[in-house]
């Protein structure tokens, strides 16, 4: 039976588009990062960093994976993500060591910026994971520079070849996000030099994403599944795949503390009514109705975007 509880550093189970029912993990204040991109959910960077530090001590991210594993029902993955990097949690080995000892055997994705990846601490941290998700947006510093919007002592080139470090040495799965954001990196020319640097990177499975919550600028627009397509025409690798929006889980309710939920997950991120019915597994009228009691929440606000209105509780 599911114990109600506010976490401060764990959030869904959400359905994802690409690892089912996943717990996310927190391990960054919103919103620590190496970079500060025009296209992030979780809203702009307050803190570029490139330093790891023991921003969240493990033992507290561990007792609230204690309680929520013995409370709930199993996730398909844990997560490893944050309201920004979170390889520079300087915890992170150990935390990714504390899930696989666990009894229930979850595997452990990663999602990265992947902007650490020459640092061979941080890829050896990562090596005890299951899955890693690391990004690329851009083949040349230019556009780089104007999507990610770097830390300053971040070097491009460095970048680069973490990532084909990574890859060579790693024994998981590696599935590279590419982030296509019309009128930065859809051009012919940079779609061509990506699709080289993808080859070298040689991942599993390269996933191409685009916008599809309101970013930290104005006047961006997602890619038309159209303009994707056109995409992976031009690029003719096997392994590229189109990330469909996230479908209804037809799993059991993972947790009964609706209104709690909710909170968590529009404090960390902007969803539409659709998107926390997915993630619950309630009706509209359940999930509208405990919105209309969070409309009170110092923070709470509904934006208009073009898939519809998001809900989220900004930090005041």
């Amino acid at each position: 039976m599911t114990k109600e509880r506010m976490y401060k550093y764990l959030f869904g189970p959400i359905p994802s588009r690409r690892l089912g029912m996943s717990l996310g993990v927190d391990l960054v204040p919103k919103k620590v990062c190496t970079i500060d991109c025009v296209y992030c959910e979780v809203g702009r960077t307050t803190q570029l960093s490139v330093q790891p530090k023991d921003y969240i001590a493990a033992d507290k991210i561990k007792e609230e994976l204690n309680h929520y594993l013995k409370h709930n029902q199993a996730p398909d993955y844990v997560t490893i993500t944050a309201s920004g990097e979170p390889s520079l949690n300087a915890n992170l080995e150990e935390i990714i060591a504390f899930v696989k000892q666990n009894e229930a055997n979850i595997p452990v994705c990663v999602i990265t910026n992947g902007t650490l990846l020459n640092d061979k601490k941080v890829r050896e941290a990562l090596s005890k994971s299951d899955l890693v998700l690391p990004s690329l947006d851009a083949a040349t510093e230019k556009v780089f520079r104007m999507i990610n919007r770097p830390h300053k002592e971040i070097n491009f080139e460095a970048y680069l070849q973490g990532l084909i470090d990574f890859s060579a040495e790693f024994k998981g799965d590696i599935w590279l996000e590419v982030f296509i954001l019309p009128g930065y990196n859809d051009h012919k020319e940079e779609l061509l030099a990506l699709r080289e640097i993808i080859q070298k990177i040689n991942p599993d499975i390269v996933q191409l994403n685009t916008l599809d919550r309101p970013g930290t600028i104005d006047n961006l627009r997602g890619a038309t599944q159209d303009e994707l397509q056109k995409i992976m025409d031009l690029w003719q690798l096997d392994n590229v795949r189109i990330i469909a929006k996230a479908k209804q889980s037809n799993k059991t309710i993972f947790r009964s503390d609706t209104k709690t939920a909710i909170k968590e997950t529009i404090s960390r991120r902007p969803c539409t009514l659709e998107d926390l019915v997915s993630i619950l597994g309630l009706c509209e009228e359940e999930i509208d109705r405990c919105l209309a009691s969070l409309a009170f929440v110092k923070g709470f606000e509904k934006v208009e975007q073009e898939r519809g209105v998001f809900y989220q509780i900004r930090e005041q």
